[in-house]
C-alpha cells in the first residue's frame, strides 16, 4: 500500500475531502500552506493523524468560507474555520490566529503521505508549534503533541533548537 492509501484508508476519507477540498482551494486561487502535525511529517519521519491543519493567505479568507459552505460541512470558532464531510473521519482546521497567514508566502510544495501540498517552510513550522505548546488555553494533550513534535523537528535539524525557547525546552524529554 503507497502513503497515499494508507492516509486515506487512516482517516477513513471515502468522501475524498481531502482531494475535493484542495481542489477546490486551487480552483479558487486560495493561497494556502499546511502547518501543524502534518507540516511537521513533510519535514521528519510521519506520524498518521486525522487532522490537517492549514493557513490561508489574508486576502483569501473572507470569501472562502461561504465557498467551502457551499460543498462541505463547516463550522467556525474563535480560532478557526473547521471543515468535515460525510464519509470522511478527516478534520481540517483553517487557522484564524493572525500570526499565521504571513506562513503562506515563506511555503514550498512538499510530500506529506504522498500528497504533494504547499507546506510551511520548517521554522514557520517550528514556531506554529512553539506557539500552540505555549498557549496555557489549549488541553494539555494537546500541548503535549505540540512538544513532541518541536523535538522531531529538532531531532532532524538540530540547528533549529536555537529556535526554541527556555521554557519549552525544558519541558521536552
Amino acid at each position: 500500500m503507497d502513503r497515499r492509501t494508507f492516509w486515506k484508508t487512516v482517516t477513513v476519507d471515502r468522501s475524498d475531502l481531502l482531494d475535493r477540498l484542495i481542489a477546490l482551494l486551487r480552483d479558487c486561487g486560495v493561497r494556502f500552506c499546511v502547518i501543524g502535525g502534518q507540516a511537521v511529517n513533510a519535514y521528519v519521519e510521519p506520524v498518521v493523524g486525522l487532522d490537517l491543519d492549514i493557513v490561508v493567505a489574508l486576502e483569501d479568507l473572507s470569501d472562502l468560507t461561504g465557498v467551502l459552505a457551499s460543498h462541505f460541512r463547516v463550522e467556525r470558532f474563535e480560532h478557526s474555520v473547521n471543515v468535515s464531510a460525510e464519509g470522511s473521519d478527516l478534520r481540517v482546521q483553517i487557522q484564524l490566529d493572525p500570526r499565521y497567514p504571513p506562513f503562506v508566502e515563506r511555503a514550498s510544495e512538499r510530500d506529506i503521505l504522498g500528497e504533494r501540498l504547499p507546506v510551511a517552510c520548517v521554522e514557520d513550522v517550528l514556531q506554529g508549534n512553539i506557539w500552540a505548546a505555549q498557549d496555557p488555553e489549549r488541553r494539555a494533550s494537546r500541548r503535549q503533541k505540540d512538544l513532541a513534535d518541536i523535538a522531531r523537528l529538532i531531532e532532524a535539524e538540530p540547528a533549529l533548537r536555537a529556535r526554541v525557547p527556555q521554557d519549552v525546552l525544558g519541558r521536552l524529554v
